[in-house]
């Protein structure tokens, strides 16, 4: 017998299975534990620090042992999924939200001397940033900055990129830091690009209205190799991007006001994506300041297809609102249904609230993580069958969460918002229904 305590939550959960993980231990006690791959031992998004009793844990696997040494991890750091408790011990998860899951890759990035790599960049700017703060008071411009960064940074990290820097009223985000194909990664960078726009309305639209403000942003969006490493003081480096690259994207980005477009890309950027890929506007030829050459610019409108990854990120926000209001209207319908599942709830349903929200945010996230994700997937469908789920329940289940989707977005769930996460949850169901034949 052993006694696991999670600090942050001040929960302590008891173990007499010598066979169950500390992951295992966490999604037994309905302890919302991040594990992207399913615990495989492949995401790390399951670490945890041991703050106590660390000698009452299995030693590392050789799979840890590898992980533990690429990403520079002192023997207080384990993986949830891989370690095994032996006695009491006292524990605190190092990656709480999926929003945090993407700057993980910058621990592949080297400590001494750093690399060359393709990377997608993003520079996001505000319009009229000095005119705004001239009107609103100090609080207020303090408020709204961190809404609009909040709500513009969301789509770079569901898109696996990373936040770089914010330098005033702009935000630069990274694409490909951590490896990942040129063509995804030019296509995560613009999702990203068109989601902050998406937001930046909804933020006018919803929040902002009573501060009689409206922002307008400028996106410019770049592909080519850059310098990335970590520069400094030896005491105190900071990870850093260095390269032309950097620059010519800042430019990209103030050629949206000459140009009155909200999103331009690179001609470089775009001969990585299928060309009916994107919906194109205006192709201006620029000249960019300290560029010889003249520069192709495409304004980018939308894809020409309903992209799933883009309608269901954009519509999340409003369907996590209320964590306890959509899960109670979605478990209310389940139960009606198919009534013997209550017993498998025996917990505090707020607890199984938070647990469907984080499942289902986390999904989202993932989408840009795919070999990820289907590992965590099937996971998923195997608990799933230990929890008494049989796989004719499933299109029952996938029918009711789009109901409530629908009821929770009301005017906001159009026909291609419909279709979108009729697909997402598809291929999820689709995932887990069939965990055995992979």
């Amino acid at each position: 017998m052993a006694f696991i305590e999670y600090t942050g939550i001040n929960q302590i959960v008891e173990s007499t299975n010598p066979r169950a993980s500390l992951l295992d231990l966490s999604i037994e006690n309905k302890i919302a534990h991040l594990h992207e791959c399913g615990g495989s031992g492949r995401c790390t998004t399951c670490r945890v620090r041991v703050v106590e009793g660390l000698k009452n844990l299995s030693p590392r696997t050789t799979l840890e042992h590898a992980i533990a040494a690429k990403r520079r991890w002192d023997p207080s750091i384990r993986l949830a999924c891989q370690t095994f408790p032996k006695g009491d011990i006292t524990i605190q998860r190092l990656v709480w939200s999926s929003a945090e899951v993407s700057k993980l890759q910058l621990e592949t990035v080297p400590d001494g001397v750093g690399e060359e790599r393709d990377i997608a960049i993003l520079f996001c700017d505000m319009r009229n940033f000095t005119s705004i703060t001239a009107k609103n008071l100090t609080f207020d411009m303090a408020h709204m900055l961190n809404r609009f960064f909040t709500i513009l940074g969301d789509p770079i990290l569901m898109n696996n990129g990373i936040i770089y820097q914010y330098v005033g009223d702009e935000i630069i985000g990274l694409f490909g830091t951590g490896g990942g194909t040129k063509e995804k990664n030019c296509i995560d960078a613009v999702r990203a690009g068109l989601g902050m726009i998406y937001a930046v309305e909804r933020l006018n639209r919803i929040e902002l209205k009573d501060f009689d403000v409206e922002f307008k942003v400028g996106i410019g969006i770049h592909f080519g190799q850059a310098y990335l490493g970590h520069i400094g003081h030896p005491k105190h480096k900071q990870f850093c991007v260095l390269g032309d690259p950097v620059n010519i994207t800042s430019r990209i980005q103030g050629q949206t006001r000459s140009t009155n477009t909200n999103l331009l890309i690179s001609k470089d950027l775009h001969s990585h994506i299928p060309s009916d890929t994107l919906q194109v506007g205006k192709t201006p030829i620029v000249n960019l300041k300290g560029k010889e050459e003249a520069f192709q610019l495409l304004e980018v409108r939308g894809f020409s297809k309903v992209d799933v990854h883009l309608e269901v990120q954009a519509t999340l926000d409003y369907l996590l609102q209320n964590e306890l209001d959509f899960a109670t209207k979605f478990y209310d319908k389940v139960f009606r249904v198919a009534p013997h599942l209550r017993r498998l709830f025996k917990s505090n349903m707020t607890d199984q609230a938070r647990l469907l929200t984080h499942m289902l945010s986390g999904i989202v996230y993932s989408l840009s993580r795919p070999e990820y994700l289907q590992l965590g997937l099937r996971k998923l469908g195997k608990d799933h069958v230990q929890y008494g789920v049989t796989k004719d329940l499933y299109p029952v289940v996938q029918k009711i969460l789009l109901e409530t989707i629908a009821e929770e977005l009301g005017d906001r769930y159009s026909d291609t918002v419909r279709d979108a996460w009729e697909i997402a949850i598809g291929l999820v169901i689709e995932i887990m229904s069939t965990w055995d034949e992979a």
